[in-house]
């Protein structure tokens, strides 16, 4: 496959190959109870994680972990991070494409296993979008699902599986 140096977006704008997009954002620990880490179970697990400019998001462990229910966790981030950004391209798609979506829900599921030394990896991520449209054909809107998948960055970068098994509902 052949690659251009500059292409242009559907937006009319030109897009360079290879450019480099630059993210930062702060994890600050709150989990220090008065005696800092002198015990496995003395210290929480709470942060709180900030971007510049964005509300903050508190952030913890997963319960299994020892972790807070009520509090975002790693493995939450990196599902919800997949999901939303396969929804962005998705509706790109869709609007460059003269498919109509008026609504768009997504109850996206990983699946993480541990091994014997505690440590553990993603075995895989299932995409689960419910789209609603209103005009255009169906059966296209399915299969910009396609596009979206191989153009979301998140999806490019993990090393298990995206699986989507969207449903399309006219209405």
């Amino acid at each position: 496959m052949t690659y251009r140096a500059a292409t242009e977006s559907s937006f009319g704008r030109k897009i360079m190959a290879g450019h480099h997009h630059e993210y930062r954002a702060a994890v600050t620990w709150t989990g220090n109870r008065g005696t800092g880490t002198s015990g496995y179970r003395d210290y929480s697990r709470d942060h709180v994680i900030s971007c510049e400019g964005k509300p903050d998001i508190p952030g913890s462990a997963d319960p299994a972990f020892r972790g807070d229910a009520e509090r975002w966790n790693p493995e939450d981030l990196l599902v919800a991070s997949i999901s939303a950004c396969h929804k962005l391209w998705y509706l790109h798609f869709c609007a460059v494409n003269g498919v109509v979506v008026t609504a768009y829900e997504d109850h996206a599921e990983g699946t993480m296993v541990t091994d014997e030394t505690g440590g553990g990896r993603f075995t895989d991520v299932v995409l689960r979008p419910r789209v609603t449209i209103s005009a255009g054909d169906p059966e296209r809107a399915q299969q910009l699902h396609d596009d979206a998948h191989e153009k979301c960055f998140i999806a490019n970068s993990v090393n298990f599986p995206v699986r989507c098994e969207p449903v399309i509902i006219l209405g």
